[in-house]
């Protein structure tokens, strides 16, 4: 399949992929997306963009875990 779909320049900056990490640490979408996005930013156009994306999954976890802890 195409490069550009399985592995794109982007995800393989280093030696581990991004999703490696995310199944490895069986990490849920949110935390994975959180792990995805700071892995890759620097090696895309809009670094910022990624990282503010990384920081909105994160917060979404955390208000997530807060809102169990008071069930």
């Amino acid at each position: 399949m195409n490069e550009q779909v399985n592995h794109p320049q982007h995800y393989n900056a280093g030696k581990i992929e991004a999703i490696d990490v995310i199944e490895d640490w069986k990490l849920n979408f949110s935390l994975g997306c959180v792990i995805k996005y700071i892995c890759r930013a620097e090696y895309k156009d809009s670094t910022i963009q990624d990282l503010e994306k990384a920081s909105w999954y994160l917060n979404r976890e955390i208000q997530r875990r807060k809102n169990e802890e008071t069930k």
